[in-house]
């Protein structure tokens, strides 16, 4: 009896699984797909534990990813406030940097104008080199010139003693050489003072005579005052001697009588006593 019952449950069994083959389900575990593999591959990568036989999840996986979410969201605060402290590092970095850079500008702008300086003041050296220059070289022959001077004035003397002679020498009565040889010795002074005057004018020299001019005390050297109430007071009566310019530059002032002008009271005591007199 009891080996019919075994017999009748391998054959109920047997028909079972005979059904369950035809229609293609099978009692055993078939092998993982890889599909699910892969899942399985990328759920491990994840932190998530891989599903069971049964499709169903792990109930200790459900920890791990609430640890995994737990460690990543303490991650991401801490990279935050990281990423706070790097921004202000960076601001006071840049802050830094905008300093040193307005002290370099500063330090740019001072030679700058060390250099706009240092360029003005050789201009004005090499200017003020150029001005001696042409200086040293206009008035090289001063000295020469003003030793001339004194020839001038013999000669310009001894024509004017000529000329004087000349004209009181009684024709008739004087013999007949001294005559020409008057007029010769005037036309050579006459002469040697015309080529002394073109040789000043070459070389820049003139003569100027301050007869009725104002006096200036640059170019005039009062030697005596004359009472005149004819002319204004400090008018260059007479000229003693002429003066003479190298250029723009006196070399010799003239010397001069400047006007004076009369005191009243004193022509008053001058005809009184003239009236007595008489």
């Amino acid at each position: 009896m009891l080996v019919t019952n075994d017999v009748f449950l391998l054959h109920h069994s047997s028909l079972n699984f005979s059904a369950f083959q035809k229609y293609g389900i099978s009692s055993t575990a078939s092998p993982p797909e890889p599909p699910k593999r892969e899942h399985e591959n990328s759920a491990q990568s994840n932190g998530e534990e891989p599903a069971g036989p049964s499709g169903g999840t792990n109930p200790g996986g459900a920890e791990v990813t609430d640890q995994a979410k737990e460690s990543d969201s303490s991650s991401d605060s801490d990279s935050e406030s990281d990423g706070d402290l790097s921004m202000a590092d960076m601001i006071k970095l840049v802050e830094e940097k905008d300093g040193l850079l307005e002290e370099k500008q500063k330090e740019i702008e001072q030679m700058k104008d060390k250099v706009v300086r240092t360029l003005a003041e050789m201009e004005n050296v090499m200017a003020r080199t150029r001005c001696e220059a042409d200086n040293s070289k206009k008035f090289a022959v001063q000295n020469f010139a003003k030793d001339l001077l004194d020839v001038a004035d013999n000669l310009e003397r001894a024509s004017a003693h000529v000329k004087g002679s000349f004209s009181k020498i009684d024709e008739s009565n004087d013999t007949a050489g001294a005559v020409p040889l008057l007029k010769t010795l005037l036309e050579g002074v006459e002469m040697t003072e015309k080529q002394l005057g073109e040789v000043f004018r070459k070389y820049g020299i003139k003569k100027f005579d301050p007869t009725n001019e104002p006096f200036d005390p640059n170019m005039h050297n009062a030697v005596f005052q004359v009472p005149d109430n004819s002319k204004p007071p400090g008018t260059v009566a007479h000229v003693l001697k002429a003066g003479y310019m190298l250029y723009d530059r006196v070399i010799r002032p003239a010397e001069v009588s400047v006007t004076q002008a009369l005191d009243p009271d004193a022509d008053k005591n001058n005809t009184s006593n003239k009236d007595s007199d008489a």
